[in-house]
């Protein structure tokens, strides 16, 4: 029975992901309202394109019309799922392990600001602790993700970018799979100044951070996970934020960009081979330790994306 549920598990469970709605003020708003959703549910790989800021290029994104008020010091939650139509039992397959992270730029006019360019700061990460994931934390929470909205920011318009990060491909360039869309909010009841410094996006990762370009299958329970990206913001005196203890020690991988450096994996077995059964599109198909299905349903075949993760494309 238990490898029955395992198996049923997986079958359901899908790749990629979307943020589709959000949660605030008690309210959780329907599907892509004041989120500039896409139709397709991939990924950005390269951390220099533009589609950095709010997904875009290879997903193309809808325009919304519509702006939802949050209180400065309120808790939001973003919603995610796999695609504008799944529900909370699907909201991203739990191979995909990274960290989640939040931002918010400050902009005149949320409905047309493109998101590029200088303006933004971090408000919330969450990377890897005691052998978890925060992803997989979203996963097991029914795609909710909490983001806490600073009380010390000024009141007014505001892009929210809410990101989750997949990091079963990244040892090699380009491995990782960043998730992002950008919700359009007006902040009330703030009070205090914008942070004395502020990012731009692109810029925020480059291609060789340690959190970007990381083999997670060297880790163990106790490694220390870098977030990439900024220091995170924070309410102090006059509101100028401070950032948070650094690592006391840094799990470091070297990678060359073509290939990737593997030793002693643990990979978690979720899917029994099983005769006459296939893997659907962006699910795992192989790997080292690897013991699932092997075979991709008709029209997709089997890629190896790194040594210890294959997918069907």
């Amino acid at each position: 029975m238990k490898g029955f549920t395992l198996l049923a598990a997986a079958s359901a469970a899908s790749a990629h992901t979307i943020f589709v709605q959000l949660d605030a003020g008690g309210k959780v708003y329907p599907v892509s309202h004041a989120i500039r959703t896409p139709t397709y549910d991939g990924p950005i790989t390269n951390v220099a394109s533009n589609d950095l800021a709010c997904n875009g290029g290879p997903n193309p994104t809808m325009s919304s019309k519509e702006i939802i008020t949050v209180q400065a010091g309120s808790t939001v939650k973003a919603v995610w799922r796999h695609t504008l139509t799944s529900g909370p039992g699907n909201v991203m397959d739990p191979s995909h392990k990274g960290p989640t992270l939040a931002y918010l730029k400050k902009v005149d006019n949320a409905l047309t600001d493109t998101g590029i360019g200088g303006g933004w700061f971090k408000i919330q990460e969450e990377g890897y602790a005691n052998g978890k994931w925060a992803t997989n934390k979203v996963i097991d929470d029914a795609g909710q993700h909490y983001i806490n909205i600073p009380s010390c920011i000024p009141s007014g318009q505001y892009l929210l970018r809410a990101e989750m990060i997949a990091l079963h491909g990244a040892g090699s360039s380009q491995g990782a799979q960043l998730y992002m869309e950008c919700a359009q909010i007006n902040i009330v009841g703030g009070s205090g100044s914008l942070p004395s410094k502020t990012y731009s996006i692109p810029g925020i990762y480059k291609a060789n951070d340690p959190g970007i370009l990381v083999n997670i299958y060297q880790m163990t329970t106790s490694s220390k996970y870098v977030i990439p990206g900024p220091a995170l913001f924070t309410c102090s005196a006059s509101g100028t934020g401070s950032a948070p203890a650094s690592p006391t020690t840094l799990l470091t991988v070297s990678v060359p960009e073509a290939t990737v450096a593997v030793t002693a994996p643990v990979v978690e077995e979720v899917e029994a081979n099983k005769a006459g059964s296939s893997v659907a599109q962006w699910q795992q198909c192989g790997g080292q330790n690897f013991a699932g299905c092997t075979s991709c349903a008709s029209g997709f075949s089997c890629k190896e994306i790194n040594s210890y993760y294959h997918q069907c494309t």
